[in-house]
């Protein structure tokens, strides 16, 4: 790996080990175009599947390979976005064969690619990716890939699943795959002394959302991403490394259920709410919509960041949901303590 001081625990440094092997598989000379695959002793070089929880510090190990990586065509890309170009060729292509077409404009820019947050959530993702893997491979690519869940974990539960398990296995075969096993989230000694629950609403309470966004989600903005929940779409407007963030108005004012929240809860281990005013007696359905949410993101243990117009205890003091909100401030207050965030 680099010089840059690292300070890695013991799963990190297995991992760690596996890419500098796999660096330097990378870094052999081979003859020509010898079967288009890149060889070690006639073997195909294998990629890599890294998984493990958020924060684990998978998209730091895989950054710093990548940037060690010998001197040949690679490219490092968020899967979202790499979907949503593979999407894009395809439907600019005027090719016979699609995916060959697709394959060779990746192949040469890329002998290299490392994708990072594999999340396997849409039906379409789930039909093109089997053949292109297989095409990109037939090309020669390594391919280092990042995710929160085994290769077996991926589309789980998903429309047409059965389709998709072909390619789960050839993902067991064809890239090592290795678990970053349980440890801390290393990010989170970043909000340690931060308050995750923002009120009143002011510009200075956006401003904190803003900056403990970019301390846990390491991004600037993120990205929109859809899941699926029972055969439709669910927007997520924005999400990265195992955060999302939504307005109150889209979780709560829309025609969500219990599905929806389960369905966020069980994609990201950290949900940022904006925006949560102080509901009136009229907003009986998004007083229950929140109650809801709440309680799912309780019992899945996931952590809540949220800016909010008043106190928990003054969200709902009127109306038929008050005495029931009343369970919900209580969820509230605890979803911020220092146990709560530092749980494994």
């Amino acid at each position: 790996m680099s010089n840059r001081v690292m300070h890695l625990d013991a799963a990190q440094s297995g991992i760690a080990k596996k890419l500098e092997a796999l660096n330097e598989a990378l870094a052999l000379p081979r003859p020509g175009l010898f079967a288009r695959l890149f060889t070690r002793g006639g073997e195909p070089v294998h990629g890599l599947y890294i998984w493990g929880n958020v924060g684990r510090g998978k998209t730091m190990l895989m950054d710093d390979f990548f940037a060690q990586a010998p001197e040949l065509p690679k490219r490092r890309v968020h899967f979202h976005g790499f979907m949503q170009e593979v999407h894009a060729a395809r439907t600019a292509s005027k090719s016979d064969d699609v995916i060959a077409d697709i394959a060779d404009g990746i192949t040469k820019d890329a002998k290299l690619l490392c994708l990072d947050e594999m999340q396997v959530t849409d039906i379409a993702d789930a039909m093109i990716l089997g053949r292109l893997f297989e095409a990109l491979w037939a090309r020669g690519v390594v391919i280092v890939t990042t995710s929160n869940q085994p290769p077996d974990g991926l589309y789980k539960d998903g429309l047409n699943r059965q389709l998709f398990l072909p390619f789960v296995a050839r993902l067991n075969e064809m890239m090592d795959v290795v678990e970053l096993g349980a440890g801390k989230d290393y990010r989170l000694g970043r909000v340690a002394a931060e308050q995750t629950y923002i009120s009143p609403l002011t510009p200075k309470a956006d401003e904190t959302l803003v900056h403990l966004w970019h301390r846990l989600a390491d991004s600037e903005t993120g990205r929109p991403q859809e899941i699926e929940v029972l055969g439709r779409k669910l927007l997520v407007p924005y999400a990265a490394h195992g955060c999302c963030w939504f307005e109150f108005d889209a979780l709560c004012r829309q025609p969500l259920a219990a599905p929806d929240y389960l369905a966020i809860a069980k994609h990201y281990g950290t949900v940022f709410v904006a925006h949560v005013p102080v509901l009136k007696v009229a907003e009986r359905n998004e007083a229950k919509r929140f109650i809801l949410l709440i309680d799912t993101l309780y019992d899945a243990g996931t952590r809540l960041v949220v800016t909010a117009a008043a106190a928990p205890e003054k969200l709902c003091i009127t109306g038929p949901h008050k005495t029931e909100f009343l369970r919900t401030a209580s969820r509230l207050r605890e979803m911020q303590s220092v146990s709560w965030w530092a749980r494994d």
